[in-house]
């Protein structure tokens, strides 16, 4: 016979100040099965606890209701509370009549009736509770990290450097990312290649990471501690083990008009290249897709001057699985280019260009050695403006969020103008100055007062050529929407950051949400910002959303840390409150039909398929459904449209639901 406690926390006057607790309590003691009730002006403190185990031990309760705040609140605190009594934390439950009763409502003879309906449906709901218990989950100590920007090599050397085995997998010849491309950081315009190449050159000699360049994720499957992966090694047409990096195959090599992507597109490199002098690994790969030999089986010259004999035009793209317990996506972000605006020529004059081309011209390994000159001739431009929020914050071009970053890397831009050309004219047009980090008003103030930087805020609404000029039209808003016309030798635009191209496809492969604007889906922006809905996934850097170095560095901190409290134990322990399909007597063993809705509608990929033979012949009976509870995250999904309810959710059983509608329906007061 149920013998259930109820305990009513008054939530110091969250909950008292519109419901009478001792009128609930008194309601609550008269329902059938309880067998003790009271009330408590803070339950969850440790009084109110130890009054909870005392009450289990001495009235022999088995099973409570805790009626107080929203289970997402306390129902850790107060399952372990009647752990500690000695009865299944499953069989307690709690009544939120703070959130959905006393917040809600003034303070009323209904507030009261309410909250007892509340107490009383949870109550009929623990009747029908049964033990349950938690799911143990064996745990594979690797982790995969896809993306070798900054973001990636962090979290790769936390994980690594912590003592577990970490897989970096980067789509590029090289890891290094969009950092690598910078010439400066702020707010200290201290050198981006000096602060990154340690850290490149660390993640490629440790023992603990396993670095697969020129590669990419085919597949994922499997679940937290578990997953099961699939990835594609470009095949490089150069032998690594052989191969001293000495460049004599790209000095010899005859194609050389391909649009260097290293360089934003500013010069030219050959079909065999390395990126990048930093590049590590330090050694160059063959593209195919340019390569004289793969499109007309001629030339060969690297193969014939290649002094170490590496080059070997007959490798194939391999695959190979490995096993991963957690997984980190670092994939990057992207940025709109100049093409992209219609209002400024559509990227049809080379010397209106994007934040990222200015950042190679001005880096001293680009295509001008850190001289900034203009792309059309090669001169040293007198006047350039700087447009922020190209693209950004624009419905009408559909980004209307903040690239967060264009504010600060502008002015470093105009600084570093400045810097190099002490004589030139640098513009800034811009809408809002958002410089919310550390030292960065500071920054952007040092342009304005120090560097002479002129910034006008309003819109840039037109760009055009006349006599070798650009001419840029805008409005100065603090001068009453005055016009303003700049005769510029060069525009930079501040485009907007948008998410990587393949984001989608590695979103779905993963298994994970992503956004509108394809950036991927933390589980929740507050309590869970560096995991994803699927568990053992998390995320670092701007593949979430736009950051900046330091943001990057911190989530990709954060991730790792998420990996190693994964990794602190050798099973996970998981809430048992996960779907399960119902079993019956032989020799069908299960009610399902085979449908497999289910199957087509789980967006965890949880729901399997189980065949169900003859004990003495073994011949198939039937197909049906069963649940990996390793993948399972509890959504209800399956048991919603399961059409012959074969499905039932642990802990949310159509038992236990009919039983609180049904006291809901039969008041007894």
């Amino acid at each position: 016979m149920a013998r259930i406690g109820v305990f009513i926390c008054h939530c110091g006057e969250n909950i008292s100040a519109t419901v009478d607790v001792e009128k609930v309590a008194a309601a609550a003691g008269k329902l059938s099965g309880v067998a003790y009730s009271i009330d408590y002006k803070y339950m969850c403190s440790d009084p109110g606890q130890s009054m909870i185990i005392n009450a289990i031990k001495e009235q022999n309760l088995t099973g409570i209701v805790v009626a107080s705040c929203s289970p997402r609140m306390h129902e850790g605190t107060f399952r372990k509370a009647a752990e500690k009594a000695g009865i299944n934390p499953y069989l307690c439950e709690m009544a939120n009549i703070r959130e959905q009763c006393s917040w809600v409502h003034p303070r009323s003879e209904e507030t009261t009736q309410k909250a007892i309906d509340i107490v009383r449906t949870i109550v009929e709901k623990v009747k029908k509770n049964t033990a349950l218990n938690a799911i143990k989950v064996p745990i594979t100590k690797t982790a995969l990290v896809i993306g070798g920007g900054i973001a990636g090599i962090q979290s790769a050397l936390d994980i690594a450097n912590a003592g577990h085995k970490v897989i970096l997998v980067e789509k590029s010849p090289s890891i290094g990312g969009h950092m690598s491309q910078l010439s400066e950081t702020f707010p200290t315009l201290d050198c981006s290649q000096c602060i990154l190449t340690p850290r490149m050159v660390e993640v490629a000699q440790h023992p603990n990471i396993t670095l697969y360049t020129y590669a990419e994720v085919e597949s994922v499957s499997g679940f937290v501690g578990n997953f099961e992966v699939k990835i594609r090694l470009k095949a490089k047409s150069v032998d690594f083990s052989k191969c001293t990096g000495c460049g004599t195959c790209w000095q010899k090599c005859p194609t050389k008009k391909i649009p260097n992507e290293f360089n934003a597109g500013l010069n030219t490199r050959t079909a065999i290249y390395t990126p990048f002098p930093q590049a590590v690994p330090n050694k160059p790969v063959i593209d195919r897709a340019h390569c004289t030999w793969f499109l007309k089986g001629k030339c060969g010259l690297c193969q014939k001057n290649c002094p170490a004999g590496a080059i070997d035009y007959d490798t194939q793209d391999e695959f190979i699985d490995v096993k991963v317990g957690a997984i980190v996506a670092a994939t990057g972000y992207d940025i709109k280019h100049s093409d992209f605006f219609p209002e400024y020529g559509y990227g049809k004059h080379p010397d209106i260009i994007d934040g990222l081309q200015f950042e190679r011209l001005a880096s001293a390994s680009g295509p001008t050695g850190g001289e900034i000159r203009r792309p059309s001739d090669g001169k040293v431009p007198e006047t350039i403006v700087f447009v922020a929020c190209a693209g950004s914050r624009d419905k009408a071009k559909g980004i209307e969020y903040c690239s967060k970053i264009c504010c600060m890397y502008t002015a470093k831009h105009a600084m570093l103008y400045k810097h190099k050309h002490h004589e030139g004219k640098a513009y800034v047009f811009y809408m809002d100055i958002r410089a919310a980090g550390k030292n960065y008003d500071e920054f952007v103030r040092r342009a304005i007062e120090e560097d002479d930087v002129n910034y006008v805020r309003g819109r840039v609404s037109r760009i055009y050529e006349k006599n070798g000029k650009l001419i840029v039209l805008g409005v100065d808003t603090l001068l009453n929407a005055m016009p303003v016309t700049i005769e510029a030798d060069m525009v930079v635009l501040a485009t907007a950051v948008v998410a990587n191209q393949e984001s989608e496809s590695l979103a779905q492969k993963l298994h994970i949400s992503y956004d509108k604007h394809h950036f991927f889906a933390e589980a929740h922006p507050k309590l869970k910002p560096v995991e994803t809905n699927t568990a053992g996934i998390m995320l670092a850097g701007a593949c979430q959303g736009s950051k900046d170095i330091p943001d990057t560095v911190s989530q990709a901190s954060a991730s790792a840390s998420k990996v190693l409290g994964l990794f602190s134990s050798d099973e996970m322990t998981r809430e048992p409150v996960v779907a399960v399909v119902n079993r019956c007597a032989p020799p069908t063993f299960s009610t399902c039909t085979g449908c497999f809705l289910c199957e087509q509608v789980c967006p965890y990929h949880a729901i399997e398929r189980e065949e169900i033979r003859d004990r003495r012949t073994g011949n198939l009976i039937k197909t049906v459904a069963k649940v990996n509870d390793g993948l399972c995250q509890g959504c209800g999904t399956c048991v919603a449209l399961c059409r012959n309810k074969s499905i039932d959710l642990q802990g949310f059983s159509n038992e236990q639901m009919l039983a609180e509608v049904t006291a809901l329906l039969n008041n007894p007061f």
